[in-house]
């Protein structure tokens, strides 16, 4: 497990916490996966696509001897267990699960570009993941990036809570 990598979750529908905590669970079970780190949860104005919801959102820091091609399909098996449907872009969702950052490894393929290439942009995205990551501090954020929007909706607890979470 001589990878780290940090994993953005965000959910609108239904039992928004619910969600990510079986997300989160979900990683953990996984043999080639351990949840090293959990950020609080903040709750997020939708951005994109703003006709629906807000978003809970939060971040974990894995360690994985899977690939980052590997961990990319084990996030959207992860996402698809959990009900997710892809019909509108940026629209609601049970659960979406997004590889931020791989190592520190720069990836851009059709399947995947790590880091993220939004995540710059996202304020949703760079405040849990400040929040558990050391390296993430010198994270620039977008100059048109809306700074409002993102409310810590529950602080940050041990990832016990969350690996040992009831399905």
């Amino acid at each position: 497990m001589n990878n780290t990598a940090y994993i953005g979750l965000g959910s609108n529908i239904g039992d928004r916490e619910r969600y990510l905590r079986q997300a989160v669970a979900m990683l953990a079970q996984h043999q080639h996966v351990t949840v090293t780190k959990v950020s609080s949860i903040y709750e997020t104005d939708p951005v994109g696509y703003e006709d629906q919801d807000q978003f809970l959102n939060m971040a974990v820091e894995v360690n994985t001897s899977l690939s980052p091609f590997e961990l990319l399909e084990l996030t959207q098996n992860i996402e698809a267990e959990l009900g997710r449907t892809r019909e509108v872009r940026w629209g609601p969702r049970t659960a979406d699960l997004d590889i931020l950052l791989y190592n520190r490894e720069n990836i851009e393929t059709e399947q995947l570009i790590v880091p993220h290439p939004r995540m710059y942009e996202r304020l949703f995205v760079l405040t849990p993941l400040k929040e558990i990551c050391p390296q993430a501090d010198n994270i620039t954020i977008s100059a048109e990036t809306k700074q409002e929007g993102v409310r810590v909706w529950k602080q940050k607890s041990g990832v016990d809570e969350f690996v040992h979470s009831e399905s």
